[in-house]
Order: structure tokens, then C-alpha cells, then sequence
């Protein structure tokens, strides 16, 4: 591995100008995020049955003290929170374990087990959290799961606290909001294997940790690498209000959807005067468009609902605790912090959109727009996570699609095209090189990396290229106060040194792909054509389900996959027999009649067909470049 640089001069004074603008001696955050410690693993290390590390949370332990050149100040401060770990009592009956997952996982006790709200990404990771608060609070079943939101981190690890027997047996009921399984299996089959991809540089989950290196996500550490399960709800939560006594434990719930996640909702356990904010409060500006990539989502409604939790529960309010970071105690405090974060939303989404109105594009809203003096100071408005810059490009691209409206930028060729001309332009990729190298010297770094970047991909195994861009990615990473950010560029700065790392962390698991429904199953195999390949193919299976009594038929033809429910007049060339349980095969590249014969799934008519399917289809990279062409 390549060793890392020191930090320039340029980015050592802006490390302190941060040091000198924001208020450091405000240590309520720390108070809070050891508030209630009950005990801790230790180690806090979390392995497969093979060995694998899976979570070390132990490897931050070289986050004390001040921060060093090589990490901005306002960074290492949230990850110093980030990292400290164990079992916490939120108010009595109330319980998280912070410090195991990207994520953190809450119990909450009820007349006959615990209520678990949002298990992890990890199995392992899950039942290693359970596992403590079992140590220190007694082994309580599981009588209810909650997930908050769609996101992988608040139910990957549900197999690691609950067995599917329990749930079937009808001892344990899932918990979630409606739309929860469509919306949780889309985003991790869809576009799976590049937001997969992406999250391995936007979490460091490759990376080493140091001051030099990773130190923390702004959101929390980093992502767990191990077993992702899902388990689909047994009740769905459909209105703002509705309210079910769980365990004995009394919750008022509130839908958001299309807030942080597109199927979210907040809760209150009045008893405790607590409120569970999901993921629509935390201590970060959070992301209207995750740079792992995603649907983008609304500020406008984010902040409504924000204004909606205050008037619900604000009264009552003692506690708000989320599924990231650490909890906020007494009503004018919580109060304070939901309306800040309600501010902080609304505000980018106007500001964003007067600026549009008078002409300005994205980028140039990004370098313009200011917070408040007031979010500018408060700590849990800072952009560990979201930024500025890129939660403002987010609502013009929300609002105004990717055209900036200069015809210039209409028809540009792709990035290897523009390379090359840009190096001819320059007099050769040496040029650029050189033209590079003069910008880092003078502290230039954004204009170093847009001039590296074009020689990188005008000749991608030019060695003092791939050298002078991955130095200023490396320095851009020291300065970056937001984690992703730091994350991607330090992972770009590791790729061009050492290589691909790959995918850490596969989302794509056996579970989510279980829980396909047809329709989307065909769906994700749609988006594998090979279109071209599949121009002059024509084709059709039909897909009957033994259970539901469903009949689909698929056909291929001008390279689309397409299905209908629909009597079809025609017999189909090849007709798949079996139940919707099996299905999945399909998605999962088992279409050989041996493959089918396993699950169950009986084929009649040209056995041919099924072949020429498979042909044309083309699996997502899972180790696609992104710093090189």
C-alpha cells in the first residue's frame, strides 16, 4: 500500500480557520453521547464463522485528543461521537446500542420481551448488539421489530434478533410503513450493484483507519460487512395518528414519506414522552441526494413533517432518539433540535429555489448560498453527511432535471472524448500533468483535480497523472469537514495508488432478492438485456404461479423485456410452472432446466428459449471504475 502525505499548507491553515470559527467549547454533544452508559463490548469486535472481521469498532481508537493537520477539526469531532460505543438507557425502558453498526439499535421494553427498533445492516452485527443488552438487561424474547425507514441499515440484521419462525408462529409481529418491502428491495436490486459499488467509496469501508485515512462517515463510522437478511412486515403502518399498544407499550405513529427515505415514518411512546425520529433528525445536515446515488428526495416535505412532529408531540416531548447518533434530553432542547433540523431543510429548499428563478445554475447556488448564522453555529446542522453543496445541486436537479439550460452543455461528449481534446488543447497529457502540478503547488485543488482528471482519462496509465490526482484527492479528503466526501476522494486517492478495492458490502442479498414480487422480479431482469445484443431477438415464456393462480407472459422483442398479466391470444414458446417462492431463481441467473428442477419449477414447450433469454442478459460490475475509464 502507498504511503500517505502530509498535509500541505493550504489545507493546514484551513483546518484552523475551522478551529477558529465554530464553537469548540460547546461539549453538550459529548455529555449527551455518554449520558446513561451501561457497559460496552470489549473487544467491540465482530467476526464471521470463517474469521472475517465484519465491525471493529476498536479500530478508531486513535480518535483522542485534537485533530490532527491531515483531518478537518469539525470531522474529527463527530467521529469522536460516532465512536463511542456500547449499551445506553435513553430514559428507563428505553435502550440503544450505539457504536456497532453504521446505524444504531433500540429496545424498548415491553410487559412481556423487548420491542427492537431497527436491527443494523449485519445479522451479525445485530445479534452481537441483542447480546449486550441481554448481558445487562436480562434475556428478554423479542416480541415486535420495528424499521423505520427502507433503508438497508434498519433491517439488514433482523435475523440476527428474531427467528422466522417466531414471526410466522405469529410470537413476533415486523413492524414498518406502508410501502416498506417494495421500496426497501428496489433500491437494493434496481440499480444494486452500482449504488453497492458507490457505497464502498462513500462509507471508506475499504480504507484503513487513521488520521490519514478513514476516520468516520459524518452519519457514523462506517458500514459492517456482513450478512444482510430481511424479514417482510406483518403489519403495515398506513396514517399519521394510528396508534397500536405492542408488548404492552403504547406508540403513536407518523408517516414521511418521501423525507429522508421513500417509505418513513416516526413514532412516539407517550408513556415515556420518547420520539423515535427515524432518520428525519440527526446530528447532521443529512442527504437530499446520497452520493452513492438514489432517488432525490424533498426538502419541502422533509421540513413539513418536521413542523408536523412538533405540533403532534412537542407538548409531551422529553426525548428525541434516532437510529444514528445519540439522543437529545428535555422538552425545550428537543423541541429546539427538531426545529432546527425542520429550518435547515426548508430553508436550502427555498433559498434553492429563489436562486434558480433568477437564473443561477446548481453549481453556482452551491458556491453562493450561506446558512443562518444560527444553523451555521449549531453543531447538528453541519454537513457530516449532506452538504451544502451537493443537497443544493440535489433540489435543482429535483426541480430542473441535469440540463442547465446553455445549450453548450446539451450534447458535450463523454468524459474520455472531452479528455483527449482537452489534452490536445493543453499541448499533450505532459501539459495537463504539469498545468496539474502548478495548481496543487499554488493550493488550487479543485482546478488540480478537474485538470488531473482530464489526463487520467485521456491516457489512464500515465504514472505522474494517476500521481498528481491521487495527491490532490488526498488533500481535498484532509479537508473535507463532510465524511463522505473525505471518503470518496481518499478512495479515489487509493484506487489510482493500489487499485480497485471493489465492493465491500452487497445489499443484493439472498433475502432481498427473496422478496421480490413478480412484477419486479421481471423488472430486474429487464434491466439485464443487453439491448443491442437482443435487437433482432424475439421471444416468449410464460410465467404461471401455482399458489396465486397468476399467469404472466414475457416477451422479448426491439431488445425489451416486457410482461403482462393479460389472456394472451398466442401460446408462449416456453411455459414456467411453479409457485411465487421459487421465483427468485429467475433474478438470480437460475434459468437452466436443472436449475429450475431444484426449486421446483416445472418447464414445457422449446427448452431453447430459456437460453436465448440468458444470451442476451448482462449483469450488473460490481467493480466498475470510477476514478479511471
Amino acid at each position: 500500500m502507498t504511503a500517505p502525505k502530509p498535509p500541505v499548507d493550504r489545507i493546514v491553515s484551513q483546518q484552523q480557520a475551522v478551529l477558529d470559527s465554530l464553537p469548540f467549547s460547546d461539549t453538550q454533544d459529548f455529555e449527551d453521547a455518554t449520558r446513561g452508559l451501561i457497559g460496552r463490548r470489549q473487544p467491540n469486535v465482530v467476526t464471521a464463522d470463517d474469521g472475517a472481521v465484519l465491525w471493529d469498532n476498536d479500530t478508531y481508537d486513535f480518535l483522542d485528543g485534537d485533530a490532527p493537520g491531515t483531518v478537518n477539526p469539525s470531522l474529527w469531532r463527530q467521529s469522536r461521537l460516532n465512536a463511542i460505543d456500547g449499551l445506553f438507557e435513553v430514559v428507563p425502558g428505553i435502550y440503544q446500542v450505539r457504536g456497532m453498526d453504521l446505524s444504531v439499535i433500540s429496545f424498548v421494553e415491553g410487559d412481556d420481551g423487548v420491542i427492537v427498533i431497527d436491527p443494523l445492516i449485519s445479522e451479525e452485527t445485530a445479534a452481537a448488539a441483542i447480546n449486550l443488552y441481554r448481558e445487562h438487561r436480562g434475556d428478554r424474547r423479542v416480541t415486535a421489530v420495528i424499521y423505520s425507514h427502507s433503508h438497508v441499515d434498519h433491517f439488514g440484521g433482523v435475523r440476527g434478533v428474531v427467528d422466522q419462525e417466531d414471526v410466522d408462529a405469529g410470537r413476533t409481529q415486523v413492524i414498518a410503513p406502508a410501502g416498506f418491502v417494495e421500496h426497501a428491495v428496489a433500491e437494493n436490486v434496481y440499480a444494486g450493484p452500482a449504488m453497492a459499488r458507490r457505497a464502498g467509496y462513500m462509507y471508506g469501508a475499504a480504507l484503513a483507519r487513521g488520521p490519514q485515512a478513514q476516520v468516520g462517515a459524518g452519519l457514523g463510522q462506517t458500514t459492517s460487512t456482513g450478512t444482510v437478511t430481511l424479514i417482510p412486515p406483518t403489519l403495515e403502518i398506513t396514517a399519521t395518528g394510528e396508534e397500536h399498544v405492542v408488548d404492552g407499550v403504547r406508540i403513536v405513529f407518523q408517516m414521511a414519506p418521501d423525507s429522508e427515505a421513500p417509505s418513513e415514518m416516526l413514532f412516539y411512546f407517550p408513556a415515556h414522552r420518547a420520539l423515535c425520529a427515524a432518520e428525519d433528525a440527526t446530528h447532521t445536515l443529512h442527504n437530499l441526494l446520497t452520493l452513492r446515488g438514489a432517488v432525490v428526495r424533498d426538502p419541502n416535505a422533509w421540513s413539513k413533517y418536521l413542523t408536523e412532529t412538533v405540533d403532534l408531540f412537542g407538548d409531551d416531548l422529553e426525548v428525541v432518539f434516532a437510529s444514528h447518533h445519540w439522543p437529545t434530553w428535555g422538552r425545550e432542547r428537543a423541541v429546539g433540535y427538531l426545529e432546527n433540523q425542520r429550518d435547515l431543510y426548508a430553508y436550502l429548499h427555498d433559498q434553492t429555489l429563489r436562486m434558480i428563478n433568477k437564473g443561477m445554475t446548481g453549481p453556482e447556488i452551491a458556491e453562493e448560498i450561506r446558512l443562518p448564522p444560527a444553523l451555521e453555529d449549531t453543531w447538528s446542522a453541519r454537513g457530516y453527511y449532506g452538504s451544502v453543496s451537493h443537497n443544493v445541486k440535489a433540489i435543482y436537479q429535483r426541480y430542473m432535471g441535469w440540463f442547465d439550460g446553455n445549450p453548450a452543455h446539451l450534447w458535450e461528449h463523454p468524459p474520455v472524448e472531452r479528455a483527449k481534446r482537452y489534452a490536445r488543447l493543453a499541448g499533450g497529457v505532459d501539459a495537463l500533468v504539469a498545468d496539474a502540478r502548478q495548481a496543487f503547488e499554488a493550493g488550487d485543488l479543485r482546478w488540480a483535480a478537474e485538470v488531473a482528471n482530464h489526463a487520467v482519462f485521456a491516457e489512464p496509465d500515465h504514472v505522474e497523472a494517476r500521481e498528481v490526482l491521487a495527491d490532490t484527492y488526498e488533500q481535498l479528503g484532509y479537508g473535507s469537514e463532510n465524511g463522505t466526501w473525505r471518503n470518496f476522494y481518499l478512495s479515489g486517492a487509493a484506487e489510482l495508488r493500489d487499485g480497485q478495492f471493489g465492493t465491500p458490502t452487497d445489499t443484493s442479498a439472498t433475502d432481498v432478492i427473496a422478496n421480490l414480487s413478480p412484477e419486479m422480479l421481471f423488472d430486474a431482469i429487464a434491466v439485464q438485456v443487453n439491448g443491442p445484443l437482443a435487437w433482432n431477438e424475439r421471444l416468449s415464456v410464460d410465467v404461471v404461479l401455482t399458489d396465486t393462480g397468476k399467469r404472466y407472459r414475457l416477451r422479448l422483442a426491439n431488445g425489451v423485456l416486457t410482461y403482462s398479466a393479460a389472456p394472451q391470444r398466442e401460446e408462449a414458446a416456453a411455459t414456467l410452472t411453479g409457485t411465487t417462492k421459487a421465483l427468485p431463481v429467475l433474478a438470480m441467473g437460475g434459468l437452466a432446466p436443472e436449475q429450475l428442477s431444484e426449486v421446483g419449477i416445472e418447464m414445457s414447450g422449446d427448452p431453447g428459449v430459456l437460453g436465448r433469454l440468458v444470451a442476451v442478459l448482462e449483469p450488473g460490475d460490481k467493480d466498475f471504475a470510477i476514478v479511471t475509464p
